[in-house]
């Protein structure tokens, strides 16, 4: 099929089909912990079962490598054998999800079919992506379709725990000399209300990621009975320096991806907008201050951000802790680090008491390109306007992290992008409650895909 041909998607029987499949695996509660003990591995094992009884060509043409991690779990790493190895294809997704929390309007394992859409953890983080890869490629093979370059598949099952097996999945791909060309994992999305007074639905691709870093801070001291509390004792010392670091923010700016989503979108913004989006390099720190006083979703777009996400402190209402810990979750904006984020908690938080102790760290990722005229970037563009021709495309800093951050060590041009449509409510549902996908944007996801696979260069 030529590259200018129309998209073709799935039969309305197909369509039933490959709801039907995502409906079985959202059913099956692959959630992943930290501590590797709980972790259901039964679930786990369940859902690669079932996963090739739902995608028997698939499983029967493609080459499968199993992932083996410490908690017992397995990432799947297929090979599409094409006409060519010159331009390798990399198509991720994960098979895990995070804990259930909220109050849901169906259950979160339901796979519940209502008001047009499907309900459930991993909708849209992440099995609705996987779900779509792999019905694309079994559609592809029922036509007897041989992609134009090699495409690989990468599965992982523990990204939601800054697991292993993307990693050792990038130690598989190297081990055999493959250097990918282009990979393509979860991300952006074909986001509505993506901007204030922006209506054009922007399909915004991750470009680079932010960096996780993860701090835990202690105070300790003497405990004792609650009825003789002394000054600045471990839980007020604690929280002192919490307040202090979240008074404290780091500056926003405008990296390079920023600037070029603000060019991109310009066109479709509010007309006073306009100039100061298409401007946005000249605009010095004026944008980036509005964008903080604009909320924190685009806030977040333009600096580093600081998180207090788990506190401890005494086991007893009537004890004073002898030792108060808390957890700081960091996501690093490109042009910072490690070394002068720890820097600024140090300053921020000012007290030799206080021990900050780095539990992970991890830089930005490097900046992929994002322009129209670069293949990679043109490719997903091209495939964008073909499926979604509402919608302007543009790069972006993706603010969460991905398993594609360990393809940067092999590949140019890693991309995140899920090819869904996404309201600020869903997208806000990810990690949260009623998380859901709509069947047409779901059916549109598969038609991206198989796009995509079928416009690949020769």
């Amino acid at each position: 099929m030529s590259p200018t041909a129309p998209p073709t998607g799935p039969s309305s029987a197909s369509s039933n089909r490959v709801v039907q499949k995502l409906q079985t695996l959202v059913r099956i509660p692959t959630v992943s912990y930290p501590d590797p003990d709980l972790v259901d591995t039964a679930s786990f094992a369940g859902f690669v079962e079932e996963l090739a009884a739902q995608f028997p060509l698939l499983h029967e043409h493609l080459d499968l490598t199993r992932i083996d991690t410490a908690a017992k779990t397995q990432g799947l790493l297929f090979h599409w054998r094409g006409a060519s190895a010159e331009k390798p294809v990399v198509l991720m997704a994960h098979i895990d999800v995070v804990p259930v929390e909220g109050d849901w309007r169906y259950p979160a394992f339901s796979g519940e079919l209502a008001d047009g859409s499907i309900w459930g953890r991993g909708t849209l983080d992440d099995k609705g992506a996987l779900v779509a890869i792999c019905e694309a490629v079994e559609l592809l093979l029922e036509q007897g379709h041989t992609p134009a370059q090699d495409v690989w598949l990468s599965f992982g099952c523990d990204e939601e725990v800054f697991g292993e097996a993307a990693e050792k999945a990038v130690e598989e791909l190297r081990g055999r000399g493959v250097r990918p060309w282009v990979v393509v994992d979860e991300g952006g999305a074909i986001a509505h209300q993506a901007l204030p007074g922006v209506r054009t639905p922007i399909g915004v691709i991750g470009v680079t990621e932010k960096g996780v870093t993860s701090l835990e801070l202690t105070v300790e001291g003497p405990g004792g009975h609650a009825s003789t509390p002394a000054h600045l004792a471990p839980t007020a010392r604690l929280a002192r320096a919490i307040t202090r670091l979240d008074d404290a923010p780091m500056p926003p700016r405008m990296p390079a991806p920023t600037i070029e989503m603000f060019r991109r979108i310009a066109p479709h913004a509010p007309l006073p907008m306009r100039p100061l989006m298409s401007q946005a390099w000249r605009l010095g720190p004026v944008l980036p201050r509005a964008l903080v006083l604009a909320g924190p979703e685009t806030a977040a777009m333009t600096r580093t951000t600081f998180a207090i996400t788990t506190l401890s402190g005494s086991p007893a209402l009537n004890v004073i802790a002898a030792r108060a810990t808390a957890g700081v979750n960091i996501r690093i904006m490109i042009g910072d680090s490690v070394e002068t984020v720890l820097e600024h908690v140090r300053i921020a938080i000012d007290d030799k008491e206080v021990a900050i102790n780095v539990i992970e760290a991890n830089e930005p990722s490097p900046v992929s390109p994002m322009t129209s005229d670069d293949p990679g970037f043109g490719l997903l563009e091209a495939t964008n306007g073909e499926v979604f021709p509402d919608a302007a495309t543009a790069p972006y800093v993706m603010m969460a992290a991905t398993d594609a951050r360990h393809f940067t060590a092999i590949c140019d041009r890693v991309y995140r992008f899920s090819p869904f449509r996404m309201t600020k409510a869903q997208r806000e549902s990810i990690h949260s409650y009623d998380e859901h996908v709509e069947v047409d944007t779901f059916i549109d996801g598969v038609r991206w895909y198989r796009r995509l696979i079928e416009r690949l260069p020769r």
